[in-house]
């Protein structure tokens, strides 16, 4: 059973005791991902994420990565368009130990000067590699063609430019706008003892927002349809097409998911089929459902040779109209929700999968469903509401991002 206890402050312990288990996952989420950034600050939440791990007043870089390295933890993070999150996994009488050291690297990261340099050379390296990933590069160029003029649209990694003006100050002033109380919540799950509790809470409990803090702010953008190319010398055509979908929070959202994978989120997918046993166009032939706070994208990526670029977009345009013309079939659905159902259970198998899932769901929804209750709203999902997406998401206009040998 999920329970939350929002601390004096306003910070929130999501937990989830597991007995049977003998490690324990926790996470620390925060409300500040890529969108939330003013142009200037592009990547700057990330750059953050990295520099966490980078030294504290009392422990060197080092001396993080050895102290979970001797205990068998383990210890990263991630940033996304919306939020960060820093975790770990640890045998549970270890759990103490890693989360003083995440409130450590949360609450006294110095930023030195040294360091700094260092890792705006490894994060441009980073960004140097989606780059020359023409199957990464492809995406963020998509992104943005969808949201042009909007935060959404810019990379989470940031750029050269933006990289070199992150200071130890900028770090600071942008933490205390984004990383305060409200802002904040601890998951953690599995073998939880009452001193762990009451350890997050001492740690986590008491600071207090600065005088700079914001509420995020959505900005409710608008898709934009259009096309971009780049001239690259690879050997394959990457091929990306996105439609406007919906948000996260939206009653249709499990629809959605059924949707994609009937069209191209598994094997047995419409476009597997007739792409690549078919046809044999393409190699790697796929489609997946972004979902934010507001709004949300169904993309479609594909690879092929130059030559079959033209017929592999065909293809995907036919498939498309053929569902538009005559949507899907009961033993489609059927097929889908099982699915869904069972990726669902599976993912619940580990502390860790368990532990992001509450994160995520008291940071966006600020609720908690049980698995019986996610369970009936899939089997909920009709061949109306699908219809009903259909005609919204598959009748727009796409953004289309196309990298290749040649125009």
């Amino acid at each position: 059973m999920v329970q939350v206890h929002t601390c004096q402050n306003g910070v929130r312990i999501v937990s989830e005791q597991i007995d049977h288990v003998r490690s324990v996952a926790l996470g620390i989420f925060v409300n500040a991902g890529s969108r939330y950034e003013l142009p200037e600050e592009n990547g700057i939440t990330h750059f953050i994420e990295h520099m966490l791990f980078k030294g504290t007043a009392t422990r060197s870089a080092r001396q993080i990565a050895e102290e979970f390295d001797r205990i068998g933890g383990e210890l990263n993070a991630f940033t996304s368009k919306e939020n960060t999150c820093y975790y770990a996994k640890v045998l549970d009488h270890h759990a103490e130990l890693a989360v003083t050291i995440l409130a450590d690297m949360f609450f006294n990261s110095t930023f030195a000067e040294e360091e700094l340099e260092k890792e705006r050379q490894v994060v441009l390296e980073e960004i140097l590699m989606s780059e020359d990933a023409p199957d990464d590069d492809v995406h963020e160029k998509l992104w943005s063609v969808m949201y042009p003029n909007d935060a959404l649209g810019r990379p989470i990694l940031g750029s050269a430019a933006t990289l070199k003006t992150f200071t130890a100050d900028a770090i600071r002033h942008y933490m205390a706008k984004h990383y305060g109380p409200e802002s904040v919540v601890i998951s953690i799950t599995g073998n939880i003892s009452p001193q762990l509790m009451a350890t997050i809470e001492r740690l986590f409990g008491q600071y207090q927002p600065s005088p700079f803090a914001v509420a995020p702010v959505l900005t409710n953008p608008s898709f934009h349809p259009g096309e971009i190319s780049k001239v690259r010398d690879t050997e394959q055509a990457h091929l990306a097409i996105s439609y406007p979908a919906i948000g996260v929070k939206d009653p249709d959202m499990y629809s959605f998911i059924a949707l994609n994978n009937i069209i191209g989120g598994n094997m047995s997918s419409r476009l597997f089929q007739e792409v690549r046993e078919e046809r044999g166009l393409a190699y790697s032939i796929f489609s997946y459902q972004s979902c934010y706070a507001d709004v949300g994208a169904f993309t479609i990526y594909g690879s092929t040779s130059r030559q079959q670029l033209a017929q592999l977009q065909h293809t995907i345009d036919a498939t498309l109209l053929d569902i538009v013309a005559g949507g899907v079939t009961e033993e489609e659905l059927d097929n889908a929700k099982e699915q869904l159902k069972g990726s669902f259970v599976l993912g619940l198998e580990g502390t860790g999968s368990r532990m992001n899932r509450n994160g995520t769901s008291e940071l966006v929804h600020r609720k908690h469903r049980t698995v019986d209750e996610v369970l009936a709203s899939i089997d909920a999902v009709s061949m109306e509401s699908v219809d009903r997406l259909i005609a919204k998401i598959l009748k727009a206009e796409p953004a289309i991002s196309i990298i290749g040998p040649s125009e």
